[in-house]
């Protein structure tokens, strides 16, 4: 099934969901291109969903985004079984800034199970997570410039995309 909508923007559909199916005696999966994205394997600029979902939100079983969630998630914030990120959360999670999880590893701030840091919070045995004990980064215009450039590498490789699949 495929569904393309008739808008679009900057060459890309607004939304675009692709799944699989079944062609002489091979499957065929679904990619879906577009600013909103679902399919088997889905590139959207804004979101995506599907087994492998790159954009900025990005929900699949591979997810690699600004926000990725999923069982293997790669990206600025990454929420997963496994999490790779500036911050990550999951069971096993790999954080530059800092890590929640099972096994949490980060540069600066780890909570956990086994944390591993410059800075291991761990709470007292009557308390929860003291989430509220990493201090926050103030704002750099940096940051914004740096989102700006992430949200344009992704709408090229969303273009890419379309482009080799109209070929």
């Amino acid at each position: 099934m495929e569904y393309r909508s008739s808008a679009s923007f900057l060459g890309l559909p607004l939304v675009h969901i692709a799944t699989g199916a079944f062609t002489d005696g091979r499957y065929r999966r679904g990619v879906a291109t577009a600013w909103f994205a679902v399919g088997d394997i889905a590139v959207g600029v804004f979101f995506a969903c599907g087994g492998v979902a790159l954009g900025g939100i990005s929900l699949g079983g591979a997810a690699l985004g600004l926000l990725s969630i999923g069982g293997f998630a790669l990206g600025l914030l990454a929420v997963g079984g496994l999490g790779f990120g500036i911050v990550a959360l999951g069971g096993a999670a790999f954080a530059w800034y800092a890590a929640i999880g099972g096994l949490a590893v980060a540069y600066n701030y780890a909570i956990g199970g086994v944390a591993l840091a410059q800075t291991v919070i761990a709470p007292s045995s009557s308390q929860s997570l003291p989430l509220s004990s990493i201090p926050h980064a103030p704002f750099h215009w940096s940051d914004a410039l740096l989102l700006v450039v992430l949200a344009g590498a992704l709408l090229v490789v969303a273009l890419s995309v379309q482009a080799r699949r109209k070929e």
